[in-house]
C-alpha cells in the first residue's frame, strides 16, 4: 500500500469486491494527481472467491483496464512471519495456522492462474518488497507531470531544505544600495528593470536557462515526482525574486506544470516588527 501510494495511487485496503463496480463510478479517479488506484482485496472478505470472477469479468466488458497482482510466499516463510507479527490468520480459528494458509492458497488457486503478475515475496526484506512493488506501480501508472516549484529565498534566513536545484544569484548588482530602490521588492517593475537590464544577467540567465532546459525532461525521464529549483540573494527580497521569476515564467511557456514561491521577500517588515517590539520591551 505505501509503495502504490508513494507512485501517486489512491489506495482502498479491504474493500469489499461487491463495492468496486460503484466505486469506480466515483469522480475520484480522474482527478488529476491520482496516477492510479489500487485496492487491495484478499479472504478477510467473506463471499470473495465466489464473487470476484464474475464481478472483474463484468468490468472488463464495461472497458475498465486492470491487472492483478498476486502476492504469496512459502509456507516456512509464511508461519514464521505469523509467529513475528503474532496475527491470526482469517481460517485459522479452528483449523490451526498451517492448515488455514494451505486453505487460503487452494482457495486462490484459480484466481492466482487469473492474476497478470505473481510475486513471491519469500526472499524479500520488506523494503526490498517495496521497491519491487513501486516499479510495478510506476509501469502501471497514468504518468503524472512532474511538479516544478521555483522558489526565492534569502541566505541570511537559511537555505531551503527541500531545494533540489540551488543557485546563488549574489554576484549581481544589488538594489538594495540603491536608495530610490531599497524599499521596494523584485516583484515591482523598478527592481525587475534593474536587475534584468544588466548585462551579466543576461548572460548568467541564457547560461542557466541553457542548463534547465536540459535537465527538466532528465528529470521528467527518471520518474521524478517534485523538483524545486531555489534562487538565493541575501535577503531574499530583491534578485533572487527576480531571477525566480524569469524562470518561473519561462517554463510556464515550456508547458510544463510549475509554481512559484518567495518565502523572503517580506522578511524586511518581520524583522522591522520584531526590532520594533525589543525596542517597546526595552522601554517598558
Amino acid at each position: 500500500m505505501a509503495a502504490f501510494e508513494d507512485a501517486g495511487f489512491f489506495c482502498v485496503d479491504n474493500l469489499p469486491v461487491d463495492l468496486l463496480p460503484k466505486f469506480l463510478e466515483l469522480p475520484i479517479q480522474g482527478a488529476p494527481e491520482i496516477s492510479g488506484l489500487a485496492f487491495v482485496m484478499d479472504l478477510r472478505e467473506k463471499g470473495f472467491i465466489s464473487k470476484c470472477p464474475t464481478i472483474f469479468e463484468s468490468l472488463r466488458q464495461k472497458g475498465y483496464h486492470f491487472r492483478i497482482l498476486f502476492l504469496e510466499a512459502s509456507e516456512d516463510v509464511l508461519l514464521q512471519r505469523y509467529s513475528q507479527t503474532r496475527r491470526h490468520h482469517p481460517l485459522s480459528q479452528e483449523k490451526g495456522l498451517l492448515e488455514g494458509i494451505r486453505t487460503e492458497k487452494k482457495q486462490l488457486k484459480e484466481l492466482r492462474i487469473t492474476a497478470d503478475i505473481i510475486l513471491n515475496t519469500s526472499r524479500y526484506t520488506v523494503h526490498q518488497l517495496k521497491a519491487a512493488i513501486f516499479d510495478i506501480a510506476q509501469r502501471s501508472a497514468t504518468r503524472m507531470p512532474m511538479r516544478i516549484t521555483v522558489q526565492s529565498f534569502g541566505y541570511k534566513y537559511g537555505i531551503p531544505p527541500d531545494a533540489d536545484l540551488l543557485m546563488d544569484v549574489r554576484f549581481l548588482p544589488n538594489p538594495y544600495f540603491v536608495p530610490e530602490l531599497k524599499e521596494l521588492d523584485g516583484e515591482t517593475e523598478a527592481i525587475r528593470n534593474y536587475v534584468l537590464s544588466n548585462a551579466e544577467t543576461q548572460q548568467f540567465l541564457k547560461k542557466y536557462i541553457d542548463l534547465l532546459d536540459y535537465l527538466i525532461p532528465l528529470y521528467e525521464k527518471e520518474g521524478k515526482s517534485y523538483l524545486t529549483i531555489a534562487v538565493g540573494c541575501t535577503g531574499g527580497r530583491h534578485r533572487s525574486v527576480v531571477i525566480a521569476r524569469y524562470l518561473y515564467e519561462h517554463i510556464i511557456r515550456l508547458g510544463k506544470k510549475v509554481e512559484i514561491t518567495h518565502r523572503d521577500i517580506d522578511q524586511n517588515e518581520r524583522d522591522v516588527e520584531t526590532e520594533d517590539r525589543k525596542a517597546a520591551n526595552n522601554e517598558n
